[in-house]
């Protein structure tokens, strides 16, 4: 009786909402593909394909993770997916060739940016209405914002630098010149700091928030690859601070960086032309999107392995992680 007891019990705690990986969803956006890759978070298994409109790169969940929204970068403009029908259920207006987005930590507005009109985007989800419009530099990209809310950065890739937003006025604070071609933005979760990576540049910059000055410059090195190969690209550091993990592109590898000391600790060998990552929701997996190689790649956090590798459609870009 104890016995089954103790077993009775260990299938309630892995059925329970949110134990383990159980509740957990994976959504790939495939660039030539047309299409979002549904993925089980618990058998790591594809379960659906979703047609969805031209061009799909970023995406990121609303915060009550019912809609994933969508850069639909060919039709310039965000759609709208229902995550309990699968179905597009409006879309929401951008500027030209949307490519990455941000939304406001208390779940509105989004902030887009459209790499053909140098402009970012304030969104009202609420009411698919454009608050806003900020001029900024040449192929706006990477987008970030703080935990607060208060402040959002756009790299602009042709322009190589990272401007500060004031979200409250729309108005740019700050612009801090980086290494060539920006990318991706990412503000640690004590605002301390933001990651800005340089594609070209083969750096990543990371800024004091405050004083606005780079503060260390990260760089690799990967025995046997070509110096051009290794291109940062997408960027997330932990909760805690202590580990950042970036996307290197062509070296089809994501770095592992003490986030203390800014040291390269490992090189992980993903697939081919590694773009973007997300956690899960507890930090115990990272998710990479190889867009040569039409998969993903599911990295354990604490070993530092990856433990799987699951085709999706043509051209993996963006990926987002419900539960």
């Amino acid at each position: 009786m104890r016995g089954y007891r103790a077993i009775a019990g260990l299938l309630l705690l892995w059925t329970l909402p949110g134990s383990e990986t159980a509740a957990q969803t994976i959504y790939v956006s495939n660039e030539k593909g047309n299409s979002i890759t549904v993925i089980d978070g618990k058998t790591l298994e594809v379960t659906a394909t979703v047609d969805v409109g031209q061009r799909p790169r970023g995406i990121t969940l609303s915060k009550d993770q019912k809609y994933l929204y969508i850069c639909a970068s060919d039709d310039n403009h965000v759609e709208v997916l229902d995550l309990e029908s699968l179905k597009v259920v409006r879309t929401l207006p951008s500027g030209p060739d949307p490519e990455l987005f941000v939304l406001h930590p208390g779940g509105n507005p989004l902030f887009v940016a459209n790499e053909d009109d140098n402009l970012v985007t304030v969104v009202d989800v609420e009411k698919g209405t454009v608050l806003a419009e900020v001029p900024v530099g040449v192929e706006p990209e990477g987008m970030g914002i703080s935990p607060d809310g208060k402040v959002l950065v756009n790299t602009s890739e042709t322009t190589n630098m990272a401007h500060f937003i004031d979200t409250s006025t729309y108005e740019i604070t700050d612009n801090v010149l980086v290494d060539s071609r920006p990318r991706f933005a990412e503000f640690t979760k004590d605002n301390k700091h933001v990651w800005v990576t340089s594609e070209i540049g083969g750096t990543v910059s990371v800024i004091d928030t405050r004083s606005k000055e780079i503060v260390h410059k990260v760089t690799f090195e990967i025995p046997g690859v070509r110096p051009e190969a290794i291109q940062p690209v997408g960027a997330r550091v932990t909760s805690d601070g202590k580990l950042a993990f970036i996307a290197l592109g062509p070296s089809n590898r994501v770095a592992v960086v003490n986030a203390q000391t800014f040291e390269v600790e490992d090189y992980l060998l993903v697939g081919q032309r590694v773009w973007q990552l997300a956690f899960d929701g507890e930090e115990k997996r990272i998710f990479s999107t190889n867009g040569v190689s039409n998969d993903i790649s599911v990295i354990d956090v604490e070993t530092r392995k990856v433990i799987k590798s699951i085709t999706v459609g043509r051209f993996p870009w963006g990926v987002a992680v419900k539960g």
